[in-house]
């Protein structure tokens, strides 16, 4: 059964929540899969924003103040999808970042411990 685009990251978040069985090649696969993931998360994005437009520009339209018609947008369902869409783009950041540094330390270790023999 396919993978949702969240779920392939959700799954790499569980995974990275216990980094004692994290390996260095591991996290730079996961991390690999990360930056891939990326693009299709941009282009959620890209799509949930164009939507959400659509939506405020009816509110707008039908509403009298400018104000009400944001709240009413932000209710929406176009509005959810948006920010889901910003949050997985957060999450996938923070998890590259995390990789990022696990993999630094790792590093760091492998060349304290060549100087220590």
């Amino acid at each position: 059964m396919p993978q949702t685009v969240r779920e392939m990251i959700g799954a790499i978040q569980r995974e990275t929540l216990s980094p004692a069985d994290l390996t260095p090649d591991r996290a730079a696969e996961l991390l690999m899969r990360l930056a891939a993931l990326l693009s299709n998360v941009a282009e959620e994005i890209r799509y949930s924003d164009a939507e959400y437009a659509v939506t405020l520009l009816h509110y707008l339209d039908t509403e009298k103040k400018a104000n009400r018609a944001r709240i009413r947008a932000e209710i929406s369902a176009e509005f959810r999808r948006k920010q889901e869409a910003r949050d997985t783009k957060e999450l996938v950041t923070e998890l590259s970042r995390s990789l990022k540094y696990f993999l630094k330390v790792k590093q760091d270790e492998y060349q304290q411990s060549r100087y220590q023999r």
